[in-house]
């Protein structure tokens, strides 16, 4: 049992989990709630775990959760802050996003609550769209946000007095509130987005092989956990590796910023595999590579969403030499 953890937690701290290795680790993780000897064993696995050097910006507590530091990169306040999330389940596989940011431990309550030593405890509300689905949110200092298929977005019911921070896993599209000296902070992973007031698009899906920052309106700076840092105008797109030198600016036209929004499904240069995923998200379809070599191709493509899956894919298999086989499940590329 001991090893079957140990296993299980690594590749989910590596988010590279199949779906039934996911499925079996959320398992012990629920059942570890009522059987303390499970959670022992957890508790002693994630130990082990943490002297191999692995997922070091996370600790056990003395309540046996396991606690994730905020980012030490970010340049906020001197206050240190610290945040603990809740499992959720829910999130997985079957809603094409992997789950995010800290481990999950065993609690009772489904919000994540951000924790400052010299202030009250602040919960987060957390709101999440299924594939083929999008909302709309007003958040509390009057910023808009459009939200994507299969995303998640986590912000305070209150915005403190120096700073408004939110937490974003997918896509979405803010329309910021002009608040001076009161930056607006979008945490996507190690990349940190900051504005005071401007219209901007972001798309960081779990597994994306770059994260994707377009601004129609104002002025966006965006900044890396290793210290590399850009600032984009309107009209300015950047593609971003959280991790690697791959990075790359362009100005592109207005009508390519959140063009989803519209129904328009635009891609400059990206891989097939990141297409096909999009893809999944946006009509809830389940799409298959037969060749996993063609993954990495490069694609530059547009179309309407109205014009369903099935000829999106059709544009797709002309454009790579391949062709499409529908079966009841799956759309096979081969």
């Amino acid at each position: 049992m001991e090893e079957r953890l140990s296993y299980l937690f690594k590749k989910y701290l590596d988010n590279t989990c199949s779906e039934k290795e996911l499925e079996e680790f959320l398992s012990y993780v629920q059942k570890a709630h009522n059987e303390e000897l499970l959670r022992e064993l957890i508790k002693k696995v994630y130990r082990n775990q943490e002297k191999e050097g692995i997922n070091t910006s996370t600790y056990v507590d003395e309540n046996g959760d396991l606690v994730l530091n905020e980012p030490k990169w970010i340049a906020s306040s001197q206050v240190r802050v610290r945040r603990k999330r809740s499992l959720l389940p829910a999130l997985g596989f079957a809603a094409s996003v992997v789950i995010v940011a800290a481990i999950i431990w065993i609690m009772s309550g489904v919000n994540r609550t951000v924790i400052n030593p010299k202030t009250p405890v602040a919960s987060l509300t957390r709101k999440t769209t299924d594939r083929s689905e999008s909302k709309y949110l007003l958040l509390e200092d009057g910023t808009k946000v459009w939200l994507n298929a299969a995303s998640t977005l986590e912000f305070p019911d209150h915005f403190n007095t120096t700073k408004r921070e939110v937490y974003l896993s997918g896509e979405a599209f803010f329309d910021v509130q002009h608040a001076d000296k009161i930056p607006f902070i979008i945490y996507t992973g190690d990349i940190a987005t900051t504005v005071l007031g401007t219209a901007f698009n972001i798309k960081a899906y779990p597994g994306q092989k770059k994260i994707i920052i377009s601004v129609s309106r104002g002025k966006v700076k965006i900044k890396r956990k290793d210290g590399w840092e850009t600032t984009l105008i309107r009209r300015q797109q950047v593609k971003i590796e959280e991790a690697g030198s791959d990075i790359s600016e362009k100005n592109i036209p207005e009508n390519e910023i959140a063009g989803w929004q519209q129904g328009n499904l635009v891609y400059d240069d990206e891989t097939l595999e990141d297409i096909m995923a999009d893809l999944q998200r946006i009509y809830n379809v389940n799409i298959q590579v037969a060749d996993l070599s063609i993954n990495g191709l490069k694609i530059s493509t547009s179309f309407k969403r109205e014009i369903g899956v099935e000829q999106a894919l059709q544009v797709l298999c002309r454009l790579t030499d391949t062709k499409l086989i529908k079966t009841e499940e799956i759309y096979l590329i081969q």
